[in-house]
């Protein structure tokens, strides 16, 4: 029998989440100038931020290239941002290397066929649930929350309330 994916929780130190359908709802409005404009869900940059003072690593591989995402995820605290990655599992490796991070300890959130291969390297494939079927078929975790609804909100606040980070003292905050 294969283990519930709430057995990998507490192995979690490390996130990485492509952009275009986790972020966002996958939908991009053109204006009449050709900008790309795409909208990402505020609970989603609050999860993040705390992940992030939290110390937990956050990093973005996506094939999009819009430095507006770029901006955006800066803002919020995450220094790993790859944008325009088109061998993902690459960016993955390298990523991981370099921060000497075991696979067996990374949560990765993709929604599309492109994720499938670098999904493939980690020990928690997770996907949104309007995520492509062969993406929800390789995933250990299939949100409740669709891409740009709080699906990021939702893995990084399951993993750090198992190891005791997500915030707790919620009668002080209504005192």
């Amino acid at each position: 029998m294969e283990k519930s994916y709430k057995a990998y929780l507490s192995q979690i130190s490390t996130f990485v989440f492509d952009v275009d359908g986790v972020f966002t709802d996958g939908k991009v409005l053109v204006t009449s100038e050709g900008d790309l404009l795409r909208a990402m869900n505020i609970m989603d940059g609050y999860a993040v931020k705390t992940a992030i003072q939290k110390k937990y690593n956050i990093c973005i591989i996506t094939g999009g290239t819009n430095e507006g995402v770029r901006k955006r995820l800066k803002g919020l605290g995450v220094q790993e941002v790859h944008l325009g990655a088109h061998n993902k599992v690459e960016v993955l490796n390298d990523f991981l290397k370099k921060k000497e991070i075991p696979a067996a300890h990374v949560l990765y959130m993709g929604d599309d066929i492109p994720d499938i291969p670098a999904m493939q390297e980690v020990i928690l494939p997770c996907a949104p649930q309007n995520a492509a079927p062969e993406v929800k078929a390789i995933s250990k975790y299939i949100s409740h929350r669709n891409g740009g609804e709080g699906c990021v909100r939702d893995v990084i606040e399951q993993v750090l309330k198992v190891r005791g980070d997500w915030y707790q003292n919620f009668s002080a905050a209504n005192d």
